[in-house]
């Protein structure tokens, strides 16, 4: 039996991926609920038991993909490539009500922007800190600052180590979980109560996967909001990382 089960995994990999992320949701959940009483969503649990994981499997296999190194668990490189996460992104947006995004107006350009130089001068601060003084570095590490995304995007184009953008990915994620867990937090206090604020907020935070765990965790019927404009900080700090802020940063730096 077990070996038919292997075989069934390995020859349907993406399938399979599918039913291990899904138990992995369905019991962050429940951890969630139980352990936390909804303080910590769901969203941050998986996404630590996710890297555990990807440790596992790095040190295991002895690879540089984490769990997809792992032959039984091959899918999960599929399910966790750029074309479903394009999609998912993508997917948020359809549920948006055009008349209330256009309410967000100048104030959410406003946001998007801030949120964007903000985290990448914070980033491109903490890399100085902790010794990494040229502008590659301090350019690639702060754009992870912005999202994880932007971070890896950001250093192949300026050139940067595997290891800085191994941490640009790192702050990114970071940033990403506190987003998760504060947003149910101090909502009351952001008055995060509209789809208005919430694009706002989404504009702020930069993080679609922060934003989308956290407004869910506040207010269901705001997450479209928030993620739609989050989802603009991907090709902004795309655009921006290895331009503006690159150019910025080796002004100053020298």
């Amino acid at each position: 039996m077990l070996a038919i089960f292997e075989k069934a995994v390995q020859t349907n990999g993406l399938v399979a991926s599918f039913a291990i992320i899904g138990l992995i949701v369905y019991f962050s959940g429940i951890i969630s609920r139980k352990l936390t009483f909804g303080r910590m969503h769901g969203s941050a649990i998986a996404i630590l038991i996710g890297l555990g994981l990807a440790y596992w499997g790095g040190v295991v296999s002895g690879g540089q993909k984490g769990l997809a190194d792992v032959s039984l668990f091959a899918g999960i490189g599929l399910m966790g490539g750029t074309m479903m996460r394009d999609f998912a992104i993508v997917a948020t947006a359809f549920e948006v009500q055009p008349q209330e995004a256009r309410k967000a107006g100048l104030i959410g350009v406003v946001a998007l922007l801030l949120g964007t130089v903000v985290p990448f001068i914070v980033g491109a601060a903490l890399a100085y800190c902790f010794g990494y003084s040229d502008a590659v570095s301090m350019t690639t590490i702060g754009a992870g600052a912005v999202t994880y995304i932007v971070g890896p995007v950001t250093g192949a184009a300026i050139g940067a180590s595997s290891d800085v953008m191994a941490l640009s990915i790192a702050t990114g994620l970071i940033k990403a979980m506190l987003v998760m867990i504060g947003t149910p937090v101090a909502a009351r206090f952001m008055r995060l109560r509209t789809p208005r604020s919430a694009m706002v907020f989404g504009g702020l935070a930069g993080t679609v996967s922060g934003v989308s765990a956290g407004l869910a965790a506040t207010d269901r019927r705001l997450v479209p909001y928030g993620a739609l404009v989050a989802t603009f900080h991907t090709g902004l700090g795309c655009f921006m990382g290895p331009s503006v802020l690159y150019f910025a940063t080796k002004a100053i730096m020298g």
